[in-house]
């Protein structure tokens, strides 16, 4: 194993986040169209898409900020859900950067490693992660340039889309960013009974929370917390990895 440096530069890892980039552009322009019908302006969106990266969370973010934009304020209550929300859906970045670190070279220093966590998605930690050799600055910046021109341009383009095209139109188009969160969690639940009774479980608490009238003063947000945190911890206790790998 090389601890030294890493053999791959810039133009392998732009060769292997040309087609996250691609896919992030197709994906990216219903969550302008998202943004835009929710309220916001054209560059308030790129600007969303351009430091987060991160599309359930800026999705769920952009449901709260539409709450906030018809109330006419920001309350305290929904910056907290907003917190709240971010950090449980992003929790998973924090540890594949815990992870990615065991496969850096050593020229990636600490201020290296918090600059380039901001680009860290699912897709390009799984790229990174799968080199067979230690991976650097060079091939992670390769790496992460595509997606996030990608999805920043998406998402313009998406906005503006929002601004010049019939209603009609772009509320068929918007269903594109829900499409992805779809395709993602379909593999798994064919093939994971455990993941499968997760989304059934985390699908059926929020509806309940979303149509059950008790629970309609719910702040805005709180539901996607309630959801997926409940789920999350009932499937740990009831189906622990352990078991799971013996299963499979």
């Amino acid at each position: 194993m090389q601890n030294q440096g890493s053999p791959y530069g810039f133009r392998e890892g732009f060769r292997d986040g040309l087609p996250i980039g691609l896919g992030y552009l197709a994906v990216s322009f219903g969550f302008g169209i998202l943004a835009v019908a929710a309220g916001l302006q054209i560059g308030e969106t790129l600007l969303i898409s351009m430091t987060n990266l991160t599309s359930a969370g800026q999705a769920a973010g952009v449901q709260i900020l539409k709450g906030a934009l018809s109330a006419g304020q920001a309350t305290l209550t929904g910056l907290i859900s907003m917190v709240l929300t971010q950090l449980v859906i992003n929790l998973r970045y924090a540890l594949m950067g815990v992870s990615l670190t065991q496969r850096l070279d050593d020229g990636m220093t600490s201020l290296k490693r918090l600059f380039y966590a901001m680009f860290i998605t699912d897709e390009i930690y799984a790229v990174a992660y799968s080199k067979k050799n230690r991976v650097g600055a060079r091939y992670f910046s390769g790496l992460a340039v595509a997606p996030y021109i990608g999805w920043a341009l998406g998402t313009l383009l998406g906005a503006v889309a929002g601004h010049i095209l019939p209603d009609a139109v772009t509320r068929a188009l918007g269903v594109a960013l829900y499409a992805m969160f779809i395709a993602i969690i379909l593999p798994p639940m064919r093939t994971e009974k455990g993941v499968l009774a997760c989304v059934l479980l985390s699908a059926g608490i929020s509806c309940i929370l979303t149509f059950v009238p008790w629970f309609h003063g719910l702040p805005e947000g709180f539901p996607v917390i309630i959801s997926a945190v409940t789920a999350a911890a009932a499937m740990a206790l009831m189906r622990p990895l352990g078991e799971e790998a013996q299963a499979a």
